[in-house]
């Protein structure tokens, strides 16, 4: 599966954006899809992550509230809704496949938020949040 991540932009703080992972590959919808964000100068954060049937979502408690992750599986792509945006949401958002795959499709492993259980990542989407 190859995913490219995109819908970055500038906008204002309190402003909306959303962006979108499409993938590459029938195989997609067995994959947990997780987003990523990297500030200059930090490390790469988890932000969000979705089962591959998209009954069970996780999310960061920085983003909890503002932020909602999404699929579609039948256009195999992945979203992620920002609202409410702030300064510090400035990043690169990178979007990735868990490795494994899981019987229960609507299964999230306790450890979703660590880079390493992820594979496949896409070259990111510059967002700034910025007046």
């Amino acid at each position: 599966v190859q995913l490219q991540a995109s819908g970055g932009g500038l906008v204002q703080p309190g402003g909306s954006l959303r962006l979108s992972c499409t993938a590459s590959g029938r195989i997609f919808s067995t994959y947990n899809m997780g987003w990523f964000r990297q500030a200059p100068g930090k490390e790469r954060e988890f932000v969000a992550a979705i089962t591959s049937a998209g009954g069970k979502s996780m999310y960061a408690n920085s983003v909890k509230g503002r932020f909602t992750i999404s699929r579609d599986n039948a256009k195999t792509a992945a979203y992620l809704q920002m609202d409410s945006l702030r300064p510090d949401d400035t990043a690169v958002y990178y979007c990735a496949k868990q490795s494994m795959t899981y019987r229960d499709k609507n299964y999230m492993p306790t450890n979703y938020y660590i880079p390493s259980m992820y594979s496949s990542w896409g070259q990111g989407t510059l967002v700034t949040v910025s007046s």
